[in-house]
């Protein structure tokens, strides 16, 4: 659905996936105010201690998915707040909101699709689902930097993997089995610099992600959704969704389809968008916003400014 460009602010908030968690990268964040008792709340909706995984666990305890995608949107959420004086400004002061992979939550939950501890006990539904379908298979996922999509798409299907985020930017994520990802070190496509193994612990996006869609969507019979009050860009095709019902089959189904990151960044230019803020631990989504939108102001909360930036 298209949304009329006079109704849209120029500001795009952007959740960052999995992968962009590192240790102790909350820390920091903790004594800002309203920071630490959030996280204990959603640490409640999630059964999980998110402020110690945040701040004391090693690099594989929170490279664990289903540690990894509530710990991420906990963090998105509680940093995005902190742009706010008062969170409830967020549909005045934001024009879209959009996520890469799990950050799709946190972006229905700043969009009001979801409440806060709602997606927080989804996300780690999606986290628990995910990690068991891993287990069956040893599956993993690796960048591809540089290269023609056009050259690079039918190369990866020639050796059994799955384009399963297309990020623009000259960016291109594969994901299979380990053996076909070996098999793709050794032969990269043509015009491809770089292959570079991603820190998470299967092929998401991917028909090996087929058994989490059913638990996903079992766990999402029991919401009840709001339409989103701020645009929302899904990364199934980049449109914006008008409707909380159309938001959460998108959640579930997403699991086992790639991103397509590149048609959301197609849609900020068709929104006017200016500005971008990728939200804690920030850096990749902005990285990719550097190369395919000139001319916009990005900004990536990966620790927290000595000023709080407000959005305005």
């Amino acid at each position: 659905m298209a949304v009329p460009r006079e109704s849209v602010r120029v500001l795009v908030l952007v959740a960052p996936g999995q992968g962009a968690q590192t240790p102790g990268f909350l820390t920091d964040w903790l004594d800002l105010p309203g920071v630490r008792g959030a996280l204990e709340a959603w640490s409640d909706a999630a059964g999980l201690d998110l402020i110690r995984y945040g701040t004391e666990a090693d690099a594989d305890e929170i490279r664990d998915t289903a540690v990894a995608q509530p710990l991420l949107v906990a963090a998105s959420l509680a940093s995005a707040y902190l742009l706010f004086d008062d969170p409830a400004e967020l549909p005045r002061k934001v024009g879209a909101v959009a996520g890469h992979s799990v950050g799709e939550l946190a972006a229905a939950a700043l969009a009001g699709v979801l409440p806060d501890e709602e997606a927080v006990r989804l996300v780690r539904t999606r986290g628990l689902a995910m990690a068991e379908a891993t287990a069956v298979t040893p599956t993993g996922m690796s960048a591809l930097l540089g290269g023609d999509p056009e050259v690079t798409v039918p190369h990866l299907e020639k050796l059994g993997l799955t384009p399963a985020n297309m990020n623009g930017a000259g960016q291109i994520v594969a994901a299979g089995t380990l053996e076909q990802l070996a098999a793709l070190n050794e032969d990269k496509p043509e015009g491809v610099r770089k292959v570079v193994p991603l820190k998470v612990a299967g092929a998401f996006h991917t028909h090996h992600m087929a058994p989490a869609v059913d638990k996903l969507a079992e766990a999402a019979k029991e919401l009840t959704p709001a339409d989103p009050k701020v645009a929302y860009v899904s990364n199934k095709d980049g449109a914006t969704v008008a409707t909380g019902a159309e938001v959460l089959e998108r959640l579930v189904g997403q699991v086992a389809n790639p991103v397509r990151w590149d048609l959301c960044m197609e849609t900020f230019k068709e929104l006017g968008v200016t500005a971008l803020i990728e939200v804690c631990p920030g850096g990749t989504l902005t990285g990719l916003a550097k190369r395919a939108l000139p001319g916009v102001k990005t900004l990536a909360l990966k620790s927290p400014p000595t000023s709080t930036p407000r959005a305005s």
